[in-house]
Protein backbone atom coordinates (compact mmCIF):
# COMPACT_ATOMS: atom_id res chain seq x y z
CA UNK A 1 0.00 0.00 0.00
CA UNK A 2 1.66 3.23 -1.21
CA UNK A 3 1.83 6.27 1.07
CA UNK A 4 0.42 4.26 3.96
CA UNK A 5 2.26 6.39 6.54
CA UNK A 6 0.76 9.62 5.26
CA UNK A 7 -2.67 8.00 5.01
CA UNK A 8 -2.53 6.79 8.61
CA UNK A 9 -1.10 10.08 9.86
CA UNK A 10 -3.60 12.42 8.23
CA UNK A 11 -6.78 10.33 8.26
CA UNK A 12 -7.74 11.65 11.74
CA UNK A 13 -7.28 15.22 10.46
CA UNK A 14 -9.62 14.52 7.55
CA UNK A 15 -12.21 13.29 10.05
CA UNK A 16 -11.64 16.44 12.14
CA UNK A 17 -12.25 18.62 9.08
CA UNK A 18 -15.47 16.74 8.31
CA UNK A 19 -16.59 17.32 11.89
CA UNK A 20 -15.69 21.01 11.75
CA UNK A 21 -17.29 21.74 8.37
CA UNK A 22 -20.37 19.55 8.23
CA UNK A 23 -21.57 18.82 11.76
CA UNK A 24 -23.90 21.42 13.22
CA UNK A 25 -25.76 21.78 16.48
CA UNK A 26 -25.20 20.83 20.13
CA UNK A 27 -28.21 18.57 20.58
CA UNK A 28 -27.82 14.95 21.68
CA UNK A 29 -28.00 13.61 18.12
CA UNK A 30 -25.21 15.92 16.95
CA UNK A 31 -23.09 15.02 19.96
CA UNK A 32 -23.59 11.32 19.34
CA UNK A 33 -22.71 11.73 15.65
CA UNK A 34 -19.50 13.56 16.59
CA UNK A 35 -18.48 10.74 18.93
CA UNK A 36 -19.36 8.08 16.37
CA UNK A 37 -17.39 9.75 13.58
CA UNK A 38 -14.35 10.24 15.83
CA UNK A 39 -14.50 6.63 16.99
CA UNK A 40 -14.95 5.37 13.41
CA UNK A 41 -12.00 7.45 12.19
CA UNK A 42 -9.66 6.22 14.93
CA UNK A 43 -10.71 2.59 14.40
CA UNK A 44 -10.08 2.85 10.65
CA UNK A 45 -6.74 4.52 11.37
CA UNK A 46 -5.78 1.57 13.57
CA UNK A 47 -6.91 -0.99 10.99
CA UNK A 48 -4.90 0.70 8.23
CA UNK A 49 -1.87 0.99 10.54
CA UNK A 50 -1.83 -2.81 10.71
CA UNK A 51 -0.57 -2.71 7.11
CA UNK A 52 2.48 -0.87 8.47
CA UNK A 53 3.09 -3.52 11.13
CA UNK A 54 2.52 -6.55 8.89
CA UNK A 55 4.51 -5.02 6.03
CA UNK A 56 7.46 -4.18 8.26
CA UNK A 57 10.63 -6.29 8.00
CA UNK A 58 12.40 -6.38 11.42
CA UNK A 59 15.65 -7.61 9.86
CA UNK A 60 15.93 -4.46 7.75
CA UNK A 61 17.53 -1.98 10.15
CA UNK A 62 17.05 0.99 7.83
CA UNK A 63 13.95 3.11 7.40
CA UNK A 64 11.08 1.46 5.58
CA UNK A 65 7.97 2.66 3.73
CA UNK A 66 9.79 5.94 3.08
CA UNK A 67 7.75 8.72 1.48
CA UNK A 68 9.50 11.82 0.17
CA UNK A 69 8.34 14.95 -1.61
CA UNK A 70 9.47 18.55 -2.02
CA UNK A 71 7.82 20.79 0.51
CA UNK A 72 8.11 24.55 1.01
CA UNK A 73 11.19 26.84 0.98
CA UNK A 74 13.48 24.00 -0.06
CA UNK A 75 12.41 21.78 2.82
CA UNK A 76 11.32 18.21 2.25
CA UNK A 77 8.34 16.21 3.40
CA UNK A 78 9.86 12.86 4.39
CA UNK A 79 8.25 10.07 6.40
CA UNK A 80 9.43 6.57 7.34
CA UNK A 81 9.61 4.05 10.17
CA UNK A 82 12.25 1.74 11.60
CA UNK A 83 12.17 -0.90 14.34
CA UNK A 84 12.19 1.78 17.02
CA UNK A 85 9.43 4.05 15.71
CA UNK A 86 7.01 1.49 14.27
CA UNK A 87 5.88 0.35 17.73
CA UNK A 88 5.12 3.90 18.84
CA UNK A 89 2.99 4.35 15.73
CA UNK A 90 1.08 1.19 16.62
CA UNK A 91 0.75 2.21 20.28
CA UNK A 92 -0.79 5.53 19.21
CA UNK A 93 -3.26 4.08 16.72
CA UNK A 94 -4.26 1.27 19.11
CA UNK A 95 -4.96 3.54 22.08
CA UNK A 96 -6.80 6.39 20.37
CA UNK A 97 -10.07 4.45 19.74
CA UNK A 98 -10.12 3.53 23.44
CA UNK A 99 -9.48 7.17 24.36
CA UNK A 100 -12.40 8.34 22.23
CA UNK A 101 -14.67 5.59 23.58
CA UNK A 102 -13.74 6.50 27.16
CA UNK A 103 -15.00 10.05 26.50
CA UNK A 104 -18.51 8.88 25.57
CA UNK A 105 -20.09 10.67 28.55
CA UNK A 106 -18.66 14.10 27.66
CA UNK A 107 -21.47 16.60 27.09
CA UNK A 108 -19.70 19.96 26.78
CA UNK A 109 -18.52 21.12 23.34
CA UNK A 110 -18.40 17.54 22.17
CA UNK A 111 -17.56 18.33 18.55
CA UNK A 112 -14.58 20.49 19.52
CA UNK A 113 -13.45 17.87 22.04
CA UNK A 114 -13.37 15.17 19.35
CA UNK A 115 -11.65 17.48 16.87
CA UNK A 116 -8.90 18.21 19.42
CA UNK A 117 -8.18 14.52 19.94
CA UNK A 118 -8.26 13.73 16.22
CA UNK A 119 -5.78 16.52 15.45
CA UNK A 120 -3.63 15.40 18.37
CA UNK A 121 -3.48 11.86 16.92
CA UNK A 122 -2.19 13.20 13.60
CA UNK A 123 0.48 15.29 15.31
CA UNK A 124 1.65 12.42 17.55
CA UNK A 125 1.89 10.03 14.60
CA UNK A 126 3.80 12.67 12.67
CA UNK A 127 6.44 12.88 15.41
CA UNK A 128 7.13 9.15 15.17
CA UNK A 129 7.19 9.07 11.34
CA UNK A 130 8.96 12.33 10.43
CA UNK A 131 12.38 11.98 8.80
CA UNK A 132 13.06 15.69 8.36
CA UNK A 133 14.15 17.99 11.17
CA UNK A 134 11.71 20.78 10.44
CA UNK A 135 8.84 18.37 9.85
CA UNK A 136 9.63 16.69 13.17
CA UNK A 137 9.73 20.04 14.94
CA UNK A 138 6.39 21.15 13.49
CA UNK A 139 4.67 17.95 14.57
CA UNK A 140 6.44 17.98 17.95
CA UNK A 141 5.46 21.57 18.79
CA UNK A 142 2.02 21.63 17.20
CA UNK A 143 1.00 18.76 19.49
CA UNK A 144 1.09 21.25 22.38
CA UNK A 145 -1.88 23.18 21.01
CA UNK A 146 -4.67 20.55 21.15
CA UNK A 147 -3.37 19.25 24.49
CA UNK A 148 -3.30 22.81 25.85
CA UNK A 149 -6.93 23.24 24.77
CA UNK A 150 -8.00 19.85 26.14
CA UNK A 151 -6.63 20.73 29.58
CA UNK A 152 -7.66 24.40 29.48
CA UNK A 153 -11.26 23.92 28.29
CA UNK A 154 -12.35 20.51 29.58
CA UNK A 155 -10.10 20.28 32.64
CA UNK A 156 -10.73 20.69 36.36
CA UNK A 157 -11.03 23.71 38.61
CA UNK A 158 -7.43 24.92 38.15
CA UNK A 159 -7.29 23.98 34.47
CA UNK A 160 -6.03 27.37 33.22
CA UNK A 161 -3.01 27.31 35.54
CA UNK A 162 -2.21 23.70 34.62
CA UNK A 163 -2.63 24.32 30.89
CA UNK A 164 -0.30 27.32 30.83
CA UNK A 165 2.27 25.57 33.01
CA UNK A 166 2.22 22.57 30.64
CA UNK A 167 2.55 24.82 27.60
CA UNK A 168 5.32 27.07 28.93
CA UNK A 169 7.49 24.25 30.28
CA UNK A 170 7.36 22.21 27.09
CA UNK A 171 7.54 25.17 24.70
CA UNK A 172 10.52 26.90 26.33
CA UNK A 173 12.57 23.70 26.25
CA UNK A 174 11.80 23.25 22.58
CA UNK A 175 12.99 26.75 21.65
CA UNK A 176 16.56 25.63 22.41
CA UNK A 177 16.01 22.53 20.28
CA UNK A 178 14.99 24.72 17.34
CA UNK A 179 18.19 26.76 17.68
CA UNK A 180 20.20 23.52 17.65
CA UNK A 181 18.34 22.31 14.55
CA UNK A 182 19.24 25.50 12.68
CA UNK A 183 22.89 25.08 13.71
CA UNK A 184 22.82 21.45 12.55
CA UNK A 185 21.44 22.52 9.16
CA UNK A 186 24.19 25.13 8.79
CA UNK A 187 26.83 22.53 9.72
CA UNK A 188 25.52 19.58 7.68
CA UNK A 189 23.71 21.39 4.86
CA UNK A 190 20.60 19.23 5.22
CA UNK A 191 17.58 18.70 7.42
CA UNK A 192 17.26 15.04 6.39
CA UNK A 193 17.35 12.99 9.59
CA UNK A 194 18.82 9.92 7.85
CA UNK A 195 21.72 11.99 6.47
CA UNK A 196 22.19 13.77 9.78
CA UNK A 197 22.53 10.41 11.56
CA UNK A 198 25.47 9.64 9.26
CA UNK A 199 26.99 13.12 9.56
CA UNK A 200 29.92 13.55 11.94
CA UNK A 201 29.34 16.66 14.03
CA UNK A 202 32.41 18.23 15.60
CA UNK A 203 33.35 17.02 19.06
CA UNK A 204 36.48 19.14 19.53
CA UNK A 205 36.64 21.17 22.75
CA UNK A 206 35.56 24.78 22.24
CA UNK A 207 35.46 27.83 24.48
CA UNK A 208 32.14 29.54 25.15
CA UNK A 209 31.96 32.58 27.47
CA UNK A 210 35.29 31.62 28.97
CA UNK A 211 34.28 27.99 29.63
CA UNK A 212 35.83 25.02 27.88
CA UNK A 213 33.05 22.87 26.42
CA UNK A 214 34.25 19.26 26.18
CA UNK A 215 32.61 17.66 23.16
CA UNK A 216 32.20 21.02 21.46
CA UNK A 217 29.27 21.33 19.06
CA UNK A 218 27.97 17.88 19.97
CA UNK A 219 27.67 18.80 23.64
CA UNK A 220 25.90 22.10 22.95
CA UNK A 221 23.46 20.47 20.52
CA UNK A 222 22.90 17.54 22.88
CA UNK A 223 22.04 19.90 25.74
CA UNK A 224 19.66 21.88 23.53
CA UNK A 225 17.79 18.70 22.54
CA UNK A 226 18.01 17.49 26.15
CA UNK A 227 16.23 20.64 27.34
CA UNK A 228 13.22 19.69 25.22
CA UNK A 229 13.19 15.92 25.67
CA UNK A 230 13.86 16.04 29.44
CA UNK A 231 10.81 18.26 29.96
CA UNK A 232 8.69 16.04 27.74
CA UNK A 233 9.59 12.80 29.57
CA UNK A 234 9.54 14.49 32.17
CA UNK A 235 12.82 14.09 34.04
CA UNK A 236 13.59 15.39 37.52
CA UNK A 237 13.79 18.34 38.27
CA UNK A 238 11.70 19.64 35.32
CA UNK A 239 8.80 17.30 36.09
CA UNK A 240 6.61 19.63 38.12
CA UNK A 241 4.21 20.44 35.27
CA UNK A 242 3.12 16.81 34.94
CA UNK A 243 1.19 16.25 38.22
CA UNK A 244 -0.73 19.52 37.71
CA UNK A 245 -1.52 18.67 34.08
CA UNK A 246 -2.71 15.16 34.98
CA UNK A 247 -4.87 16.29 37.90
CA UNK A 248 -6.62 18.99 35.87
CA UNK A 249 -6.88 17.15 32.54
CA UNK A 250 -10.03 15.18 31.70
CA UNK A 251 -9.61 11.40 31.88
CA UNK A 252 -9.06 10.99 28.13
CA UNK A 253 -6.46 13.77 28.20
CA UNK A 254 -4.57 12.10 31.05
CA UNK A 255 -4.54 8.80 29.14
CA UNK A 256 -3.04 10.40 26.02
CA UNK A 257 -0.57 12.41 28.07
CA UNK A 258 0.72 9.41 30.03
CA UNK A 259 0.50 6.78 27.31
CA UNK A 260 1.82 8.61 24.26
CA UNK A 261 2.98 12.21 24.75
CA UNK A 262 5.55 11.35 27.44
CA UNK A 263 7.09 8.79 25.09
CA UNK A 264 8.14 11.51 22.65
CA UNK A 265 11.01 12.47 24.95
CA UNK A 266 12.40 8.93 25.08
CA UNK A 267 11.90 8.55 21.34
CA UNK A 268 13.80 11.81 20.80
CA UNK A 269 16.79 10.55 22.77
CA UNK A 270 16.86 7.39 20.63
CA UNK A 271 16.35 9.19 17.32
CA UNK A 272 18.61 12.20 17.83
CA UNK A 273 20.84 12.17 20.91
CA UNK A 274 22.54 8.78 20.61
CA UNK A 275 23.10 8.55 16.84
CA UNK A 276 23.84 12.23 16.12
CA UNK A 277 25.76 13.26 19.26
CA UNK A 278 27.51 10.06 20.42
CA UNK A 279 30.48 11.79 22.09
CA UNK A 280 28.22 14.08 24.13
CA UNK A 281 25.95 11.13 24.95
CA UNK A 282 28.92 9.16 26.29
CA UNK A 283 30.25 12.11 28.28
CA UNK A 284 26.89 12.91 29.87
CA UNK A 285 25.55 9.37 30.30
CA UNK A 286 26.50 9.10 33.98
CA UNK A 287 24.96 12.50 34.73
CA UNK A 288 21.67 11.51 33.09
CA UNK A 289 21.60 8.15 34.87
CA UNK A 290 22.05 9.94 38.20
CA UNK A 291 19.15 12.26 37.38
CA UNK A 292 17.11 9.20 36.39
CA UNK A 293 17.60 7.32 39.64
CA UNK A 294 16.89 10.50 41.62
CA UNK A 295 13.59 10.67 39.71
CA UNK A 296 12.84 7.02 40.50
CA UNK A 297 13.39 7.40 44.24
CA UNK A 298 12.12 10.96 44.68
CA UNK A 299 8.91 10.51 42.67
CA UNK A 300 8.19 7.21 44.42
CA UNK A 301 8.55 8.77 47.88
CA UNK A 302 6.39 11.75 46.89
CA UNK A 303 3.76 9.35 45.50
CA UNK A 304 3.52 7.72 48.92
CA UNK A 305 2.11 10.85 50.54
CA UNK A 306 -0.39 11.91 47.84
CA UNK A 307 -4.06 12.21 48.67
CA UNK A 308 -5.23 12.64 45.06
CA UNK A 309 -5.33 9.43 43.01
CA UNK A 310 -4.38 11.11 39.75
CA UNK A 311 -1.45 12.91 41.31
CA UNK A 312 -0.19 9.64 42.81
CA UNK A 313 -0.30 7.92 39.41
CA UNK A 314 1.34 10.99 37.81
CA UNK A 315 4.30 10.72 40.17
CA UNK A 316 4.37 7.00 39.42
CA UNK A 317 4.80 7.91 35.74
CA UNK A 318 7.75 10.16 36.59
CA UNK A 319 9.38 7.24 38.41
CA UNK A 320 8.75 4.80 35.56
CA UNK A 321 10.13 7.24 33.00
CA UNK A 322 13.25 7.35 35.15
CA UNK A 323 13.82 3.70 34.24
CA UNK A 324 13.45 4.65 30.58
CA UNK A 325 16.08 7.40 30.56
CA UNK A 326 18.47 5.32 32.67
CA UNK A 327 18.01 2.36 30.32
CA UNK A 328 18.64 4.46 27.21
CA UNK A 329 21.92 5.85 28.53
CA UNK A 330 23.32 2.49 29.62
CA UNK A 331 24.32 2.23 25.94
CA UNK A 332 23.86 -1.54 25.87
CA UNK A 333 21.34 -3.88 24.24
CA UNK A 334 19.48 -4.86 27.39
CA UNK A 335 19.18 -1.27 28.58
CA UNK A 336 17.82 0.07 25.30
CA UNK A 337 15.55 -2.93 24.73
CA UNK A 338 14.21 -2.50 28.25
CA UNK A 339 13.70 1.26 27.84
CA UNK A 340 11.67 0.85 24.65
CA UNK A 341 9.72 -2.07 26.11
CA UNK A 342 9.03 -0.06 29.25
CA UNK A 343 7.66 2.82 27.18
CA UNK A 344 5.29 0.52 25.28
CA UNK A 345 4.24 -1.28 28.47
CA UNK A 346 3.75 1.98 30.34
CA UNK A 347 1.53 3.18 27.52
CA UNK A 348 -0.95 0.39 28.25
CA UNK A 349 -0.59 0.23 32.05
CA UNK A 350 -0.55 3.95 32.89
CA UNK A 351 -3.38 4.60 30.45
CA UNK A 352 -5.43 1.88 32.14
CA UNK A 353 -4.71 3.28 35.62
CA UNK A 354 -5.94 6.73 34.62
CA UNK A 355 -9.03 5.11 33.13
CA UNK A 356 -9.54 3.32 36.47
CA UNK A 357 -9.52 6.69 38.22
CA UNK A 358 -11.91 8.02 35.60
CA UNK A 359 -14.41 5.22 36.23
CA UNK A 360 -14.96 6.17 39.87
CA UNK A 361 -14.55 9.90 39.25
CA UNK A 362 -17.48 9.77 36.82
CA UNK A 363 -19.59 8.29 39.62
CA UNK A 364 -18.43 10.31 42.63
CA UNK A 365 -16.84 13.45 41.10
CA UNK A 366 -13.86 13.31 43.42
CA UNK A 367 -10.35 11.90 43.21
CA UNK A 368 -9.58 12.14 46.92
CA UNK A 369 -8.38 8.79 48.20
CA UNK A 370 -10.03 9.47 51.57
CA UNK A 371 -13.45 9.64 49.88
CA UNK A 372 -13.32 5.96 48.98
CA UNK A 373 -12.89 2.59 50.67
CA UNK A 374 -14.48 -0.83 50.41
CA UNK A 375 -15.36 -0.55 46.72
CA UNK A 376 -14.82 -4.29 46.32
CA UNK A 377 -18.17 -4.79 48.04
CA UNK A 378 -20.09 -2.90 45.36
CA UNK A 379 -17.72 -3.00 42.36
CA UNK A 380 -16.11 -6.46 42.14
CA UNK A 381 -15.33 -6.18 38.41
CA UNK A 382 -13.68 -2.80 38.97
CA UNK A 383 -11.73 -4.17 41.94
CA UNK A 384 -10.37 -7.00 39.79
CA UNK A 385 -9.28 -4.79 36.89
CA UNK A 386 -7.78 -2.16 39.19
CA UNK A 387 -5.85 -4.89 41.01
CA UNK A 388 -4.53 -6.30 37.72
CA UNK A 389 -3.13 -2.96 36.55
CA UNK A 390 -1.82 -2.16 40.03
CA UNK A 391 0.20 -5.37 39.87
CA UNK A 392 1.38 -4.58 36.34
CA UNK A 393 2.47 -1.13 37.50
CA UNK A 394 4.49 -2.70 40.30
CA UNK A 395 6.15 -5.05 37.80
CA UNK A 396 4.60 -8.40 38.72
CA UNK A 397 6.14 -11.26 36.68
CA UNK A 398 3.75 -12.29 33.95
CA UNK A 399 2.82 -8.69 33.16
CA UNK A 400 4.52 -6.34 30.71
CA UNK A 401 5.67 -4.09 33.56
CA UNK A 402 8.06 -6.76 34.81
CA UNK A 403 9.87 -7.23 31.49
CA UNK A 404 10.66 -3.55 30.96
CA UNK A 405 11.94 -2.92 34.49
CA UNK A 406 13.91 -6.18 34.58
CA UNK A 407 15.72 -5.46 31.31
CA UNK A 408 16.53 -1.85 32.22
CA UNK A 409 17.95 -2.90 35.59
CA UNK A 410 20.08 -5.56 33.89
CA UNK A 411 21.34 -2.89 31.49
CA UNK A 412 22.05 -0.53 34.38
CA UNK A 413 23.91 -3.27 36.25
CA UNK A 414 26.24 -3.71 33.26
CA UNK A 415 26.84 0.03 33.07
CA UNK A 416 27.02 1.00 36.75
CA UNK A 417 26.34 -1.30 39.69
CA UNK A 418 25.50 1.50 42.12
CA UNK A 419 23.02 3.08 39.73
CA UNK A 420 21.33 -0.31 39.33
CA UNK A 421 21.20 -0.82 43.10
CA UNK A 422 19.49 2.53 43.74
CA UNK A 423 17.12 2.06 40.78
CA UNK A 424 16.08 -1.35 42.08
CA UNK A 425 14.74 0.29 45.25
CA UNK A 426 12.13 1.89 43.01
CA UNK A 427 10.53 -1.54 42.60
CA UNK A 428 10.02 -1.72 46.36
CA UNK A 429 8.71 1.85 46.55
CA UNK A 430 6.27 1.22 43.70
CA UNK A 431 4.83 -1.75 45.58
CA UNK A 432 4.41 0.47 48.64
CA UNK A 433 2.51 3.34 47.03
CA UNK A 434 0.50 1.22 44.58
CA UNK A 435 -0.70 -1.32 47.16
CA UNK A 436 -1.34 1.43 49.71
CA UNK A 437 -3.54 3.19 47.15
CA UNK A 438 -5.39 -0.02 46.34
CA UNK A 439 -5.87 -0.83 50.03
CA UNK A 440 -7.44 2.54 50.81
CA UNK A 441 -9.68 2.75 47.74
CA UNK A 442 -10.87 -0.81 47.16
CA UNK A 443 -10.45 -3.00 50.24
CA UNK A 444 -12.03 -2.86 53.68
CA UNK A 445 -15.62 -2.36 54.76
CA UNK A 446 -17.99 -0.12 52.84
CA UNK A 447 -18.80 2.40 55.57
CA UNK A 448 -19.27 5.66 53.64
CA UNK A 449 -22.95 6.35 52.94
CA UNK A 450 -22.16 8.07 49.63
CA UNK A 451 -20.64 4.85 48.26
CA UNK A 452 -23.50 2.50 49.12
CA UNK A 453 -25.38 3.20 45.87
CA UNK A 454 -22.32 3.18 43.58
CA UNK A 455 -22.66 1.01 40.47
CA UNK A 456 -20.09 -1.41 39.06
CA UNK A 457 -18.51 -0.96 35.64
CA UNK A 458 -20.76 -0.81 32.60
CA UNK A 459 -20.32 -3.10 29.60
CA UNK A 460 -18.72 -0.22 27.67
CA UNK A 461 -16.14 0.36 30.38
CA UNK A 462 -15.30 -3.35 30.53
CA UNK A 463 -14.80 -3.50 26.77
CA UNK A 464 -12.46 -0.50 26.93
CA UNK A 465 -10.28 -2.32 29.44
CA UNK A 466 -10.34 -5.68 27.63
CA UNK A 467 -7.65 -4.90 24.99
CA UNK A 468 -5.47 -3.21 27.64
CA UNK A 469 -5.63 -6.32 29.83
CA UNK A 470 -4.91 -8.53 26.82
CA UNK A 471 -1.85 -6.53 25.70
CA UNK A 472 -0.43 -6.25 29.23
CA UNK A 473 -0.68 -10.02 29.66
CA UNK A 474 0.49 -10.85 26.14
CA UNK A 475 3.61 -8.71 26.35
CA UNK A 476 4.33 -10.03 29.85
CA UNK A 477 4.10 -13.67 28.77
CA UNK A 478 5.52 -13.28 25.26
CA UNK A 479 7.84 -10.23 25.23
CA UNK A 480 9.48 -11.42 22.00
CA UNK A 481 6.59 -9.77 20.15
CA UNK A 482 8.29 -6.46 20.92
CA UNK A 483 11.91 -7.51 21.43
CA UNK A 484 12.19 -9.31 18.09
CA UNK A 485 10.84 -6.23 16.35
CA UNK A 486 13.13 -3.69 18.00
CA UNK A 487 16.23 -5.87 18.52
CA UNK A 488 17.93 -5.49 15.08
CA UNK A 489 17.34 -1.72 14.97
CA UNK A 490 18.66 -1.29 18.51
CA UNK A 491 21.74 -3.38 17.65
CA UNK A 492 22.36 -1.25 14.56
CA UNK A 493 22.00 1.94 16.61
CA UNK A 494 24.50 0.68 19.19
CA UNK A 495 26.98 -0.43 16.50
CA UNK A 496 26.84 3.03 14.94
CA UNK A 497 27.18 4.64 18.35
CA UNK A 498 30.22 2.59 19.39
CA UNK A 499 31.85 2.95 15.98
CA UNK A 500 31.78 6.73 16.51
CA UNK A 501 33.52 6.33 19.87
CA UNK A 502 36.85 4.57 19.28
CA UNK A 503 38.22 6.32 22.33
CA UNK A 504 35.53 4.98 24.63
CA UNK A 505 35.99 1.59 26.25
CA UNK A 506 33.98 -1.10 24.52
CA UNK A 507 30.62 -1.82 26.11
CA UNK A 508 28.85 -5.12 25.56
CA UNK A 509 25.99 -4.67 23.09
CA UNK A 510 24.56 -8.16 23.31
Amino acid sequence: MDNVLSFVTFLPTVAALVLALFLRGEDEVAQLNAKRLALFATVITFVVSLFILFGFNPQDTGFQMVEEADWIMGLKYKMGVDGISVLFVMLTTALMPLVIWSAWDVKTRVKEYMIAFLLLETLMLGVFCALDLMLFYLFFEAGLIPMFLIIGIWGGQNRIYAAFKFFLYTFLGSVLMLVAMVAMYIDAGTTDIVQLMAHEFSSETIQVLGFNIVGGFQTLAFLAFFASFAVKMPMWPVHTWLPDAHVQAPTAGSVVLASILLKMGGYGFLRFSLPMFPVASANLADFIMVLSVIAIVYASVVALVQEDMKKLIAYSSVAHMGYVTAGIFTMNQQGLDGAIFQMISHGFVAGALFLCVGVIYDRMHTRDIAAFGGLVNKMPAYALIFMFFTMANIGLPGTSGFVGEFLTIIGMFQANTWIALVAATGVIFSACYALWLYRRVVLGDLIKESLKTIKDMTAREKWIFAPLVAMTLLLGIYPSLVLDLIGPSVSALLETYHAALPMVADVATH
